[in-house]
């Protein structure tokens, strides 16, 4: 009694101790961005002016960076970070009658960033696996990189036209030049800043595992030559009176982009904004500062555009080849069932006759010495365990599992846990299993969906390794049934990211159900994949 006491609040310490590492781990991420944010917010004042912030605002990219990572619920925060710092320096002065604008100005474009990054992995998660290359990965990051600048300064829009008074500017031509300046100046800190943070924090927190590899020297040197062109270009027509264009130097990093991806691309976008940003950081008049800035911007978004739509591209190809390479085992394994039925239509007749005499030997031997008896019974029950394996194979390998049939989720739960609890137990992962509502039906193919869900525990497993635990639950949801596979991975082992053949099998036999099938990681580190499958009767 004492040790189930004793176990129980054990059970309920542990939730208890990882929610409060969670909110430690996000008070300390907090308190760093705000150290972030002040430095680099003081790093955007050599590129500064009247009626905006800066014309280079690396804060911006540590701010969708952040939100990027650890999702749109932290808007809030975030902005109650930045308040916090505008108040600290003296940006926002709580002490006049326009206070509440002041504030709203403050925490404004991080609200317009979180709705960006919340709408585009909205999107994300809806269109997972069929949203084409604007979905592919990592072509949503770019799209939040692009739109996010462009949200911010939007939303300004209203204050800008209503109360034009507080950011000191009267007429429209001024503010829409100051909206500009915000916009261009949001979205070079973003294109610059945020793409290699991300990769850093990847590489450091061990999400991003890939080995470094150098790029090969005829693709380096083309880039090289393609840049110093583009450059050399640009020299040239400043050199004959006709300013600063961007359009050379746009093609050779659009090309590098395009053949190189965003690493490439984004090497040579650096080198770029090496050379011209301090150029821009002199006395330089508004007018020409803004439009050096312009053409910088309309680079970097046009490069870094391209080279994630390479990336993305070449990511789709893998995954092409990765579901040819599944067809063709597809194949293979048609083949192996239809030998497997016939070799289980020759040993089946043969083997139901020594099943049947083996029962008849056990119910005559009740009488015999025990030694006899005891062989007696100890042969019809394998010949019953051997017949009732050869029952279920005829059962998976016959055409009439083919046909979807109402299937109860506890007898696909029973199925999959047969398989899964010996495996999981093999590789030191514990397995948790929720209660199962009878009542649950739906309609599919028992083997496909047990696949399907065997597939999701296997990831699960693999993903943290040893010491883990797996929890598998199933609950009624509207008119769905859901399954759900949850890993929880130890602190100082954070999940190691597969191949996702797995998921991608999961996904296709799902869907071909009529489900839905989701994947969320957290920023702990746990993942929850959740199975959506239409309840008989509820189906259209």
């Amino acid at each position: 009694m004492a040790s189930h006491s004793l176990d129980h609040a054990l059970s309920r310490q542990a939730p208890t101790s990882r929610t409060a590492e969670r909110y430690a781990r996000a008070a300390m991420l907090l308190a760093l961005y705000a150290l972030g944010f002040v430095l680099t917010h003081r790093l955007a004042a050599a590129w500064g002016g009247h009626g905006y912030y800066s014309l280079w605002f690396p804060a911006a990219g540590l701010r969708l960076a952040l939100l990027w990572r650890v999702g749109a619920r932290f808007t809030l925060p975030i902005a109650l970070v930045e308040l916090a710092v505008d108040l600290a320096t003296g940006a926002v002065v709580v002490t006049t009658p326009d206070w509440p604008l002041a504030v709203f100005g403050a925490v404004r474009p991080v609200i317009a960033y979180g709705v960006t990054v919340f709408a585009i992995r909205q999107q994300l998660s809806r269109r997972a696996g069929r949203g084409g290359a604007l979905f592919t990965a990592p072509m949503p990051f770019a799209l939040a990189s692009v739109l996010a600048p462009v949200a911010a300064a939007l939303a300004a829009v209203p204050q800008a036209l209503l109360r034009p008074d507080l950011t000191g500017i009267t007429d429209v031509q001024a503010m829409v030049l100051s909206l500009n300046a915000f916009a261009i100046g949001d979205l070079l800190g973003v294109l610059l800043v945020a793409p290699p943070l991300l990769w850093a924090v990847d590489r450091l927190s061990g999400r991003q595992r890939a080995p470094l590899r150098a790029p090969r020297m005829a693709l380096l040197m083309e880039a090289a030559g393609v840049l110093a062109v583009g450059l050399a270009i640009g020299a040239g027509l400043a050199w004959i009176d006709l300013g600063l264009q961007p359009a050379p130097v746009l093609v050779a990093i659009a090309w590098i982009g395009l053949r190189s991806g965003r690493v490439g691309a984004w090497s040579a976008l650096l080198l770029v904004a090496a050379i011209v940003l301090p150029i821009s950081a002199n006395d330089m008049t508004t007018p020409a500062r803004l439009q050096l800035h312009l053409g910088l911007a309309t680079i970097v978004v046009t490069g870094y555009l391209a080279g994630s739509f390479a990336d993305a591209q070449a990511r789709a190809r893998d995954d092409l080849a990765r579901r040819d390479r599944l067809l063709f085992q597809a194949e293979r394994l048609k083949t192996l069932r239809a030998m497997s039925v016939a070799v289980i239509h020759e040993i089946s007749q043969p083997l139901s006759t020594l099943s049947i005499e083996a029962r008849h030997l056990h119910e005559s031997a009740r009488d015999t010495p025990p030694e006899v008896a005891a062989t007696a019974a100890l042969i019809h029950a394998k010949a019953t365990q051997l017949s009732d394996l050869v029952r279920r194979l005829r059962r998976y390998g016959g055409r009439a599992v083919d046909e979807p049939t109402p299937l109860p989720i506890s007898i696909l739960m029973e199925s999959v846990l047969a398989l899964a609890r010996p495996e999981l137990s093999a590789a030191g992962v514990g397995l948790a299993v929720g209660t199962v509502d009878g009542d649950l039906v739906v309609l599919g193919q028992e083997v496909e969906l047990a696949q399907a869900l065997m597939n999701l525990l296997r990831n699960a497993a693999q993903a943290c390794g040893a010491g883990s635990e797996v929890t598998l639950t199933a609950a009624r949801e509207g008119t769905n049934a859901t399954l759900t596979v949850l890993n929880h991975c130890a602190p100082d082992q954070p999940p190691q990211p597969g191949m996702g053949v797995g998921t991608l099998v999961a996904r296709a036999i799902v869907e071909a159900h009529g489900g839905t099938l989701a994947r969320i990681t957290d920023p702990a580190g746990t993942v929850r994949a959740t199975i959506a499958l239409p309840l008989i009767g509820d189906r259209p």
